[in-house]
């Protein structure tokens, strides 16, 4: 096959792709879910659940092995600078004082239950279902923290889209959220150094790596950055050779943490931390970058993780449905009931309590993002990936009917514009 007969055959994946995200996104929202449930259930039907069982050939064409390998590079780089426009997004002012405070105890509610009961879930599979040769704790390491994540990004949208980012339950759970990913994916760095060097003392060198390229970042990055950030205020725009300034600081920050071990989304996410906090540089990446990596880049990531999606442990002997099961009990439990104590125990009522319970169990694109990386370093079998999958499915799915009805339309709309002071617990009878 020649390179013009490659090209064309990545052509026509990337088509594929695009349609059926977009028809399935488009369909999610018709019945008021995210876009993002919609593009998750697509990638699975683009692999072996469906298109790969009624048109087995036809799969096999559209997306061979090579093709694969490419499109896995290209969700790669749309992961990368994904991770790097949630670090940018991120308001640093709501993570200071009495809310980062109340943010963490609430993040801390939501990561430790949902850990506990994702690994001691993953205990009692972990004969049949943990890669061959592989620790058993790490196994449940993996599956605890893949299970405490909270999807950010597609929490900010729904808080914004609805008007209540800016209230005290809205900004209290963006906070818990993000504390929540980077927790998670601290966890992962980890566990993929021990994994990969096979002994947490061999770890060490990508450990301490990972720590320095966040200090610099995070000091002489930021401040650097924030150079730049005055000179594109000034200008009111971000030029052609900015932009190119920052695609580059980007790919060298996930091309250094993927060397020494980490993956790349974790500099692409440091780096958007050390991004200044201007309006101006917002806009700008958000207008130049959100719209290609969102429409076709991200789906592409949703496409490859479908194709690695087996489901024959759901038909073939069912043999996958009672750890599906048990695994999806301790995930919203955790965050469910952990977050909504919390919430709860902060003064808040019942029913906001509950909300950002349902809210916090939105896992979305962020926990696959996870296990694929899992995948790629051998800490999970396709069988626990394709569970995983069908998890961040579902709890993405309940996390909008949960909301809803815990907190009516009325009374959401009530709090965006005089939300009310918590009231401690003790004084409520």
């Amino acid at each position: 096959m020649n390179q013009i007969e490659f090209a064309l055959r990545v052509f026509a994946a990337l088509a594929v792709v695009l349609v059926a995200t977009s028809l399935c996104g488009r369909l999610a929202m018709l019945v008021k879910q995210p876009r993002v449930v919609g593009e998750m259930v697509a990638g699975v039907l683009l692999g072996p659940a469906l298109l790969g069982a009624v048109a087995p050939q036809a799969q096999a064409q559209l997306f061979p092995a090579d093709v694969k390998n490419v499109l896995y590079v290209l969700s790669t780089i749309g992961l990368t600078f994904y991770m790097f426009l949630v670090g940018a997004s991120l308001d640093h002012g709501r993570t200071a004082g009495r809310n980062m405070r109340r943010a963490s105890v609430l993040a801390a509610s939501g990561i430790l239950p949902t850990f506990l009961l994702g690994a001691g879930a993953a205990a009692l599979f972990a004969g049949s279902l943990s890669p061959e040769g592989s620790s058993p704790w790490e196994f449940m390491l993996f599956v605890g923290g893949a299970l405490s994540i909270t999807a950010f990004p597609m929490l900010a949208r729904i808080l914004d889209e609805r008007g209540i980012a800016n209230t005290p339950i809205g900004g209290l759970t963006l906070v818990a959220a993000a504390i929540d990913d980077a927790v998670a994916w601290v966890l992962l760095a980890v566990i993929i150094a021990v994994g990969t060097a096979g002994s947490p003392l061999d770890a060490l060198d990508t450990v301490v790596g990972a720590a320095v390229f966040a200090l610099v970042m995070l000091t002489a990055g930021r401040k650097l950055l924030g150079r730049l950030g005055e000179r594109v205020e000034r200008a009111g725009r971000m030029s052609r050779d900015v932009m190119a300034l920052v695609l580059f600081v980007v790919l060298a920050a996930g091309w250094f943490t993927d060397y020494i071990g980490v993956f790349s989304v974790f500099g692409g996410f440091i780096t958007g931390l050390a991004m200044p906090q201007s309006a101006v540089v917002r806009k700008e990446l958000e207008t130049k970058l959100t719209d290609l990596n969102s429409i076709l880049l991200l789906p592409v990531f949703f496409a490859f993780s479908g194709l690695n999606t087996e489901v024959s442990g759901f038909t073939a002997g069912g043999s996958l449905w009672l750890p599906l099961a048990v695994i999806t009990v301790a995930a919203v439990a955790g965050k469910y009931l952990g977050c909504a104590a919390v919430v709860r125990a902060q003064g808040f009522p019942w029913r906001f309590a509950s909300a950002v319970g349902g809210l916090m169990n939105a896992r979305g694109l962020m926990i696959l993002m996870f296990i694929n990386i899992g995948l790629a370093h051998g800490l999970v079998t396709s069988e626990m990936f394709a569970i995983l999958v069908v998890v961040a499915i579902a709890t993405t799915a309940a996390a909008m009917p949960i909301y809803r009805a815990s907190l009516p339309e009325s009374l959401e709309q009530g709090t965006s514009t005089a939300p009310p002071a918590p009231v401690p617990v003790r004084n409520r009878r």
